[in-house]
This record gives C-alpha cells, structure tokens and sequence, in this order.
C-alpha cells in the first residue's frame, strides 16, 4: 500500500519534504557520449561510400563474385572462341576493326583480323602463336611475320592470355552496379556496369589512353557465364570515344595451332 500524504498543520514545523537529488554526472556523462557516438556514426554512413563508389543497395561483393566465377570459367577452357569488334574507328586512325577466330591458353590464336590502315581496310588471315604473328592477306600467297603494334592492334594470341588479356578486365573493374536484365534468346541476363583503368584496357589495345577512364557493361546468365561485354574510350585518343564488343564462348575440346610452314619475311 502507498503511503499517505504528509499533512502539515500550521501550528506544526514546516514539513521536511526530501531534497530531488540530480542525475549523477557518471549517467549523464554516459548518455550525451551514446548521443555524440550515433550522430557521429549517422554523419559518418551519409558522407562516405564504399570504396566503389557504387549507388545505394548494391552488393558489389556479390557482382565481383559473378565476374570471378566468369573469368575461371573462361580462364580453364581448352578452347576459347574470340571475337573482339567495332563498327568503325576514327577518320584517319589506323586501328583493329575485328579479331575473330579460336585460340587456347599457350596462348596461340587462329583466326580473321580486319584493320583500317591508310584510309582502307585490311582484311587477312591469321596464326598467333609462340610470341609471333603470322598474316596472309588476299594479295600475299604466303603467311608473312607482321609487328601488330605498328598497326596500333593487340597480338591475337594475347587476347587469351589468363593475366594480360581479355578476362582480366573482369577482376579489374571498378565502381560496380547491377543494371537492367535483358534477354537474348531464351537466356535472361543480368548486366553488370562499372569503369575500367586506361592501364588496364591498353594491355588489350595498345592504343588506348592510359591516364583514361572506360565504361564497360557485362552481360551475364544466371550460371555466371559472360555472354558479352562492352567497353567505350579513347581508344586512339581524341575526343572521339570508339566501342568495341567482345564476345567469348568455351569449349572442352583442345585445338592445337602451330605456326604456317610457308612463311616470308615482314
């Protein structure tokens, strides 16, 4: 039961009525340093991102997981096919227009290669393997040795290669975000965009601009296999940005490819 209410009389001494004791500065200390800690820690998630600058919501760990698992798919097949394209280059540009063919990890690439050169377009045949280039265009009976990179084109070869070439784009990517699905065919894939280092896409074409930016979108299924991939830049410099689209298909079949044996002189 409560107590009962004190009642003073006025002949009586004034009631004594118990003093409010204030909160101890230990428990006050501990609450305005709880309030200081989460408004921190609320300023703190609205002023800094991830380190991928990636939007809201995205889970950029899970989308490097997809890309990971894409890359050792392609990365442990016997056989490779490769077609790496554009529709054009700028005016006045020697560049790769198409790469297209087979090629294995040795690495070595067989293959069709169209560049512009000169204001024309050189189409030809060619054997990529042991480091040299081998090309057979329609106006050379022979397969001649050729230097790419004075065409301002990759060595076909090095398009397979598990650490410089194509793939590597996969584990190099920054700012990752999912995009819109998409289908083809009766598959339905996801994309992937995020941005790539000129470092990183010159070692696929020579020519790119190193201290640049590339975006580049990935199309996956939903067993994580690359369908297809794009990438935009300066390719060749300028102000003018060129998009090439590659495309890789597996296979567990082994191809072996050996250099022509009539070859001729660069």
């Amino acid at each position: 039961m409560p107590p009962r209410p004190q009642v003073c009389s006025p002949d009586s001494r004034p009631c004594e009525t118990e003093p409010v004791r204030p909160t101890s500065r230990p428990v006050r200390s501990r609450v305005l340093l709880a309030v200081a800690t989460a408004l921190a820690g609320a300023l703190l998630v609205g002023c800094t991102g991830g380190g991928d600058d990636a939007g809201p919501g995205t889970d950029t760990s899970a989308l490097q997981k997809r890309l990971d698992t894409a890359k050792k798919t392609i990365d442990d097949a016997e056989t490779v096919e490769v077609s790496l394209a554009t529709s054009s280059v700028p005016d006045g540009v020697s560049g790769l227009l198409s790469a297209k063919g087979k090629g294995n990890h040795s690495p070595a690439f067989t293959g069709d290669v169209k560049v512009s050169t000169g204001g024309a377009t050189l189409s030809a045949e060619v054997v990529a393997v042991d480091g040299t280039v081998y090309a057979k265009t329609d106006i050379t009976p022979v397969y001649l040795t050729i230097d790419p990179a004075s065409l301002k084109a990759p060595d076909p070869a090095g398009l397979i290669d598990a650490d410089t070439g194509l793939t590597q784009i996969l584990v190099q990517t920054d700012d990752l975000e999912e995009g819109k699905k998409s289908r083809d065919g009766q598959d339905v894939l996801t994309s992937v965009t995020g941005t790539l280092p000129g470092s990183v896409v010159s070692q696929i074409i020579p020519s790119a601009t190193k201290g640049a930016r590339f975006d580049v979108t990935y199309r996956l299924t939903d067993d994580d296999v690359l369908r297809d991939a794009t990438m935009s830049g300066p390719f060749y410099g300028g102000s003018t940005d060129v998009t090439y689209t590659v495309r890789l298909a597996t296979s567990d079949e082994p191809i072996e490819i050996e250099a022509p044996a009539r070859t001729g002189g660069s």
